[in-house]
């Protein structure tokens, strides 16, 4: 007998709460935690980043449904209002990652700090959230991959009970691609928390190495999955991501497709990566100098958390001041001996 957990984890009156919001919300404060505990070693006070969950996450929300109801606009067309009802279903974390940048860039600039500084600091967060979040897909018996024979998820990958239980939907058994995702964005965060550390890093390329290192995932992950968006490309577009995927073909067929031949979300990925190396080799070799992640991150507008190490006293908040410009004649020269 195959138990599916129940998507609802209690109610309250006519409310429903869900474990997939339980997930999203776990997912969100501990992201949050590890953005603060590193935001500590550059003196930035916590509230700066509640402040940034503030802004990312309906950012973020609006992206992703913007996203897909783009790619799904048949399906809405006729229904505006069909729009609003994210509850419903039908989010794309590619849209709600593009929504919560373009949300983070705004904030950023108006507290004064550099963009990649901030972001860089948010990465592991963000790619440990992405791990959790997947939870919530496990719970809803979504966005799984094909159908799989019931030995595979057994034998071959020893997945315990409670898995390969809630991957039995209807009668088959299919990919826990939820899982997956889960484990390779895992290993992703240690990746990062590693290369933070390495005196060679550049500012930014923590959150560009973040997007690199997911986007390899999502390609052939993706690939697996029956729920993809998806839309008629030219076939020689069609074959190349095909191509690009077809070691994946050694261990698993791939998802039938509903419709169309090019899987959003796999261009994309490869046009991430590709624009990452780009991005990094252009601010390496065509750029001034940029700072290292492990510089010192100031900024002209907010408050820093500043400690006193040899004492027990409270933490205290700094303004910081604008750098004053000098002109030359005005520096004091050294007396010569």
């Amino acid at each position: 007998m195959y138990l599916a957990i129940n998507p609802i984890a209690f109610s309250i009156g006519a409310i429903d709460v869900r474990w997939y919001g339980i997930v999203l919300g776990t997912a969100a404060l501990i992201a949050l935690m590890i953005a603060i505990q590193e935001g500590k070693r550059f003196n930035i006070i916590p509230d700066f980043f509640m402040d940034f969950l503030l802004v990312a996450i309906p950012s973020a929300i609006v992206g992703a449904r913007a996203y897909y109801v783009i790619f799904k606009w048949d399906d809405y067309k006729n229904n505006l209002w069909e729009v609003f009802m994210i509850w419903h279903g039908g989010i794309a974390i590619y849209g709600g990652l593009i929504g919560s940048i373009i949300g983070v860039i705004f904030y950023v600039r108006a507290k004064g700090y550099d963009f990649w500084r901030i972001v860089d600091l948010a990465a592991p967060g963000l790619i440990v959230g992405q791990m959790i979040g997947r939870w919530g897909n496990f719970m809803n018996q979504e966005a799984h991959g094909g159908p799989v024979d019931e030995s595979v998820l057994r034998n071959t990958l020893h997945l315990p009970n409670f898995i390969v239980n809630q991957m039995n939907i209807e009668g088959i058994f299919y990919h826990p691609t939820f899982l997956y995702e889960s484990i390779w964005t895992f290993i992703g965060f240690i990746v990062l928390i590693v290369l933070r550390r390495r005196p060679f890093v550049k500012a930014g390329e923590i959150f560009i190495g973040y997007f690199i290192w997911y986007s390899i995932g999502r390609f052939f992950i993706e690939g697996l999955r029956t729920d993809s968006l998806a839309f008629s490309g030219p076939s020689w577009l069609a074959s190349l991501m095909d191509g690009l995927w077809s070691p994946m073909k050694l261990l698993f067929d791939s998802g039938e497709l509903d419709e169309g031949n090019v899987r959003v979300s796999q261009l994309l990925s490869v046009l991430i990566i590709l624009a990452a190396i780009v991005i990094i080799y252009y601010r390496r070799s065509l750029v001034p100098p940029t700072a290292l992640y492990s510089d010192p991150i100031v900024s002209t507008k907010a408050p820093v958390l500043v400690t006193d190490n040899d004492s027990e006293a409270e933490a205290t908040l700094v303004e910081i001041e604008p750098p004053v410009s000098v002109m030359p004649d005005e520096i004091e020269r050294p007396l010569k001996e």
